[in-house]
């Protein structure tokens, strides 16, 4: 029987709580979920038939006759996929996110969105086929561009060019046959987060997404908070300064453009060729060009000059975050996204600013933090993107 979804609101409360705290008896979800007995066990016969939950084996006795353990079906698989950084990743889950299997590979995203989807699809099509199933349960998008969520398509995203209104979720679910659920990246990472990382604990908190593009998830009183139309959280494009350099969005001054991966090869390409860096110089003269794992290598290696850009871009960051956290006062802020070997030397700068300059009430018991997902935090996000849609009453 084909998978249809929860019939009802007690049905969806159930597939959420498997997927987020794993197999449960029948007797600990009766109380956690409130239901009488004979009404659970009429909702998981339903669950059941059509494959969403399934029998994991007999729970710790708590004496008497001995309860069942429930879980997510085994042929419920989520595909994820994340656009970004010159890469494309997909990736396979269980019911409850864990990651089974994935594919990374080199993109170019200026292909257009056509050519990128289409091999996203394809990568799918082959995790699919070596899983042995005949369909995806759902596939979760993410992408470095604000996306109007309930179109599924990208919005004049500066790190897509040429993708504006490109229909990337109707295109996969056309070609995929399931539920299709696309999102920025920094939303993705931060349900991610929350689902399986530092944020799980935590009620109130920001994920800042470092990289080509920059971004910031927001989770509000346990839920992602995305405002009217999708586009809260868009902080790579707020403005530092009138006279700053040029953007990728057509304005100047730009977070983006002073934090992001293109605008620290920028300064270090200026730095090499201005003497400044010996290291930056003979790394450009080797291979004709810079990367930003070139700024993180000479960072690393202890390069002044190198040390000094990345200082910079933090120490603007951290500017801005002293106004996020004054305003949002979260929990905990995590950062991700950085090109390895950068994580320690931003957050040392970004924690200075932001303890320095925030009130006491706002930052008193607040860490600043790097994530330990790395890329998983988008994957495992993109798939809970979709798993809410999935696992939502009919």
């Amino acid at each position: 029987m084909p998978m249809i979804g929860p019939e009802s609101a007690d049905q969806a409360r159930l597939l959420r709580l498997l997927r987020d705290d794993g197999p449960r008896s029948r007797v600990e979800l009766v109380d956690v979920l409130g239901l009488p007995r004979a009404r659970l066990a009429a909702e998981v016969d339903r669950l059941t038939a059509q494959g969403l939950v399934e029998v994991a084996g007999p729970a710790a006795s708590r004496g008497g006759r001995r309860s069942s353990l429930l879980r997510i079906g085994a042929q419920v698989r989520f595909g994820a996929v994340l656009v970004g950084d010159g890469r494309l990743r997909v990736a396979l889950t269980d019911g409850e996110l864990h990651l089974l299997a994935r594919h990374d590979e080199p993109a170019d995203v200026r292909l257009g969105p056509e050519v990128v989807v289409a091999r996203a699809v394809e990568l799918l099509g082959k995790l699919r086929a070596e899983a042995g199933l005949a369909r995806l349960t759902g596939v979760g998008v993410a992408l470095p561009a604000p996306v109007a969520v309930r179109d599924g398509t990208p919005v004049s995203p500066p790190a897509l060019p040429g993708w504006h209104d490109f229909p990337v979720r109707d295109t996969l679910a056309a070609e995929l046959g399931c539920p299709v659920q696309v999102d920025n990246d920094a939303n993705a990472m931060a349900l991610g987060e929350r689902h399986a990382g530092t944020g799980r604990p935590f009620d109130d908190f920001l994920y800042v997404k470092l990289g080509d593009a920059v971004g910031c998830g927001l989770v509000l009183g346990g839920s992602l908070y995305r405002g009217a139309a999708s586009g809260a959280g868009d902080i790579g494009h707020l403005q530092l300064t009138e006279d700053g350099p040029l953007c990728g969005c057509g304005n100047t001054g730009c977070v983006e453009a002073y934090c992001g991966h293109a605008a620290l090869v920028r300064e270090a390409v200026t730095a090499a060729r201005a003497g400044r860096s010996t290291v930056l110089a003979d790394r450009l003269a080797a291979a004709g060009e810079l990367t930003v794992a070139d700024v993180a290598a000479a960072a690393a290696e202890g390069d002044p000059a190198a040390q000094t850009l990345v200082r910079d871009a933090a120490r603007r960051l951290g500017q801005v975050l002293v106004e996020l956290v004054s305003f949002v006062n979260p929990a905990i802020v995590i950062i991700g996204g950085a090109a390895p070997g950068l994580g320690p030397v931003l957050l040392a700068e970004i924690r200075a600013v932001v303890y320095r300059r925030s009130t006491p009430l706002a930052t008193g018991s607040m860490p600043i933090v790097l994530s330990d997902l790395d890329d998983r935090s988008a994957l495992v996000g993109a798939a809970h993107l979709v798993s809410n849609q999935v696992f939502a009453a009919r």
